[in-house]
């Protein structure tokens, strides 16, 4: 087990800090808990999957109007907290492939890399989806999303892409969906959904 620097009430004060919208309160929120019920399924630390989750976007407030600084400023809040080069490594890497911190060139290798990319790009399309259904995912089933993710014009600004890179952690599309769909069911009075 991982010994982290903060804990995840502490790290929610730290992403707090910097003016967030709800919106990207809830995808981080969301991000962690789909982490925290991969970890869970595949037996790896739980609260070392759900932090990364959670902080993954930690600049995102100082940067999102300038979206080619996203990244670069996580390192040094991440560091000034007390996280080691693996974990800032870990976050880093899921920009790699986008115009971001000089990453468009970079590819993620290791299986924690596609799984924390995969992971927050599915955030969107669950919860596109769940407001479609009225915000309601508890009864929200796989083959329900697995519709939303072929039809490219809903939420087509989520990358499916991505999301398929969890193939390369060797977990199936459907086994993801079924892990991602449970783990933000397990919060979600915290993100406005029933």
């Amino acid at each position: 087990m991982k010994i982290l620097p903060i804990s995840k009430e502490k790290a929610i004060e730290l992403l707090k800090s910097y003016n967030q919208e709800q919106s990207d309160m809830n995808h981080y929120l969301e991000s962690a808990a789909v982490m925290k019920q991969i970890a869970k399924e595949i037996g790896e630390d739980e609260e070392y999957y759900e932090m990364l989750g959670l902080l993954h976007d930690v600049d995102w407030s100082l940067t999102k109007n300038d979206s080619k600084n996203h990244l670069t400023l996580a390192p040094e809040i991440l560091r000034k907290n007390g996280f080691d080069e693996e974990f800032i490594n870990i976050i880093v890497s899921h920009g790699y492939g986008y115009d971001c911190a000089g990453l468009k060139d970079k590819k993620r290798e290791k299986k924690i890399e596609f799984i924390l990319a995969a992971s927050e790009t599915i955030t969107g399309l669950i919860h596109a989806y769940a407001l479609m259904r009225g915000k309601k995912i508890s009864d929200m089933e796989v083959s329900g999303l697995k519709k939303k993710f072929k039809d490219k014009a809903f939420a087509a600004g989520c990358n499916r892409e991505i999301i398929s890179e969890i193939e390369k952690a060797g977990i199936s599309l459907d086994n993801f969906f079924r892990i991602a769909i449970e783990g933000i069911k397990n919060i979600k009075e915290q993100v406005g959904l029933e």
